[in-house]
């Protein structure tokens, strides 16, 4: 016997995409319920990103999630890039008066989880056979299945926050999306470790031997990477393989200072450029990683899905406010005009660090001569700091 309920605003996906707008709708007093196919622990146990742009902290401050963030985030001024066997500061906050936190998106999941949690408000987790229909009509719904009994959610709107492989992307006719991909011929070798940070600021470095990048998700715990093939797989790598490994490709202050200690969680990520464009189908909107991915080397990804949930939570706040449908309508070409220019950040900052396989000494001796003038130009480092804390949504 089928179920079925009416909401405002269907939410597909409990990342931190679906549930930062869910807790945005909410606090402009919309009705908005989530369904997502793993359970809460799932969704917890996927290790990501980790460094939030202003604008995305002050998302969180904004729906009262942002409490444990300020306490045990750690605000970063700078950054530090290595080539040639030494390191250079970037000032960001100099050039810019911004910075960036510290904070891993899974404890951004958790606050978010439990924000909603607090205000009361309906999550469907576990939830199998999630199907988005008649967006294109004025009546569209979502279907699931929970507890091998069949749901129905009539709305006004679907909120497509489900992820690259997610349902909602998927269920939109080939003909009416475009899909512009970069696909890299690396990966990233992760390590989380509970050792402190070999430095207090992240440590880009360019390497003959391949790209590593010291990075943290707390004082006392240390997430490193390196560059590596994309058919390596993580059996290849044992802990003391990966020590060695990065410490070759650290400046020697570095190499003889890190601290090193077992892996807690160990994984190779591909790295992608992908958007798919228009985000918007009828009165389905697309959000985060379901319409576009970047490498992580910008640590642009979470940012682009805050600064998606706050262009869509505002055109939705307009639209039953105002009754105006204004912003509903520009919401696609306004989230891509700044989606497209973090996919050129991010492109141009792989680009600039990592091996590339089948380009060589000329590509090398670019890239030291790109690295050296951004060390070395106030204007080049301001442009490089600009993009790196965020542009304005």
């Amino acid at each position: 016997m089928g179920r079925s309920r009416y909401c405002e605003v269907a939410i597909i996906g409990a990342g931190p995409a679906g549930l930062l707008l869910g807790q945005l709708l909410h606090s402009f007093g919309i009705d908005n319920v989530i369904l997502e196919r793993q359970t809460p622990d799932y969704v917890l146990g996927r290790i990501r990103a980790g460094l939030l742009e202003e604008g995305t902290v002050s998302l969180l401050d904004q729906v009262g999630a942002g409490a444990r963030l300020h306490q045990e985030g750690l605000v970063h001024h700078g950054v530090e890039l290595a080539f040639g066997g030494a390191r250079h500061r970037i000032d960001m906050h100099a050039a810019t008066g911004k910075t960036v936190t510290i904070y891993g998106q899974t404890e951004v999941t958790l606050d978010l989880m439990n924000a909603r949690k607090a205000a009361g408000l309906t999550s469907v987790y576990s939830a199998a056979d999630v199907k988005p229909h008649d967006f294109d009509t004025d009546h569209p719904r979502v279907s699931y299945v929970k507890d091998g009994v069949a749901h129905e959610i009539a709305c006004d709107f679907i909120a497509g926050c489900d992820g690259f492989h997610g349902v909602s992307r998927a269920s939109v006719p080939a003909s009416a999306i475009t899909s512009y991909e970069r696909v890299y011929p690396f990966g990233w070798l992760g390590v989380l470790s509970e050792t402190p940070p070999v430095s207090p600021e992240l440590i880009y470095n360019n390497h003959e031997r391949g790209f590593a990048l010291c990075t943290m998700r707390s004082t006392h715990r240390s997430r490193y990477y390196v560059q590596c093939p994309l058919d390596d797989h993580v059996d290849q790598w044992s802990d003391e393989r990966f020590w060695d490994e990065l410490k070759r490709r650290l400046d020697q202050k570095a190499a003889d200072e890190i601290v090193t200690g077992p892996s807690i969680e160990k994984s190779i990520a591909p790295l992608r450029s992908f958007v798919a464009e228009p985000m918007r189908f009828g009165r389905m909107f697309l959000a985060g990683d379901a319409s576009h991915i970047v490498p992580p080397t910008g640590a642009k990804g979470l940012n682009l899905a805050a600064s998606d949930v706050h262009y869509l939570s505002q055109a939705l706040r307009e639209f039953y406010d105002e009754k105006s449908s204004a912003g509903l309508d520009g919401y696609s070409a306004k989230a891509l005009a700044r989606v497209w220019k973090a996919v050129r950040f991010s492109w141009w900052m792989t680009s600039m660090l990592h091996k590339f396989p089948d380009e060589g000494d000329f590509a090398a001796r670019i890239q030291i001569a790109e690295l050296d003038y951004l060390v070395s130009s106030k204007a080049a480092s301001a442009s490089l700091s600009e993009n790196y804390v965020g542009l304005p949504f």
